[in-house]
């Protein structure tokens, strides 16, 4: 980057984190990517003067959170990549409301509804994700999905701070109008229900040992691969179409959960979506349904 933009940026982000060159792997849960131009961590206070900028001097930027739903290209991200993460984590409750930043963890968000033994979250114990992200794709598990518990998302779009009610969020099956739009979430509130703390720690621990039980955590992964086609169960097609260990250099569909797409080791993005690619057109060929990435890929594809 110029070493005047730079200079620019590095007077917005003082409490925050500058790095140039940082490798994309680092930071997802594939533990693929390429380097990113610049990432920047900013603190909340940073992130409405820092998106000004980029959008006055037109500089090309991705958001990211957890990086666990992401692909990143082996050729890295150009531009500015931001991630929201401990530094724009705050949460608080006062009765039933919850409200949150959108950097944190779904896990730890799920743990302090349950320290205040409010239930209604227990679905996104194990999601591996940011809340940012969660809203954006309208995570879900289990039975739930995030549009069940969230009332308001406070938004950044074309420039100024909107709190918006979730009627307007346009919540659907893993999506939300933040995909289709350049708008940037910023906190949620979410509206829960009293409950007891040892039902839902216990309900929690269960669904994440579902999760042990079936899914191949021990290998870095994206998640869930494929969004669910209508009428039937992406992993379910993947291993009726014999792809169940399918192997592209150093990505496999899981043999425990073919739903799964991981990295055995020294995968690279090109193995990745050319495994996926692969798998769509076997499973078209065999089964006549179209698989969708739930997975975002990013970068210079």
């Amino acid at each position: 980057m110029k070493k005047q933009i730079e200079n620019q940026l590095e007077n917005i982000i003082t409490e925050g984190v500058i790095k140039y060159d940082e490798p994309m792997s680092a930071h997802t849960t594939f533990r693929i990517g390429g380097k990113a131009d610049c990432y920047i961590e900013p603190s909340f206070q940073e992130v409405e003067p820092l998106f000004a900028f980029l959008k006055q001097e037109q500089i090309p930027y991705t958001l990211i959170g957890n990086g666990s739903n992401l692909l990143v290209s082996d050729e890295g991200i150009e531009g500015v990549t931001v991630s929201f993460g401990t530094s724009i984590a705050e949460v608080s409750c006062e009765g039933t409301t919850l409200k949150a930043q959108a950097g944190i963890l779904l896990s730890r968000l799920a743990s302090f509804a349950a320290e205040h033994s409010l239930k209604g979250l227990e679905f996104a114990s194990g999601i591996p994700g940011t809340l940012g992200g969660a809203i954006t794709m309208n995570a879900g598990a289990y039975g739930g999905e995030m549009k069940d518990v969230v009332t308001y998302v406070t938004l950044l779009e074309d420039g100024e701070i909107k709190r918006c009610p979730a009627s307007e969020m346009d919540f659907s099956y893993r999506h939300s109008k933040v995909l289709e739009s350049d708008i940037i979430v910023l906190a949620v509130e979410m509206d829960l229900q009293e409950g007891n703390q040892k039902e839902i720690l216990a309900l929690s621990r269960e669904l994440n040992q579902r999760r042990v039980d079936k899914q191949p955590l021990n290998y870095p992964s994206a998640g869930s691969t494929f969004k669910r086609p209508e009428g039937h169960f992406a992993g379910k097609l993947i291993e009726d179409a014999g792809l169940k260990g399918y192997t592209v250099g150093g990505a496999q569909v899981s043999e425990k959960h073919s739903g799964f797409v991981i990295n055995i080791g020294g995968a690279t993005a090109k193995d990745v979506r050319d495994l996926i690619s692969d798998v769509k057109r076997i499973v078209k060929e065999k089964f006549d349904v179209t698989l969708e990435p739930e997975v975002r890929m990013i970068g210079r594809f």
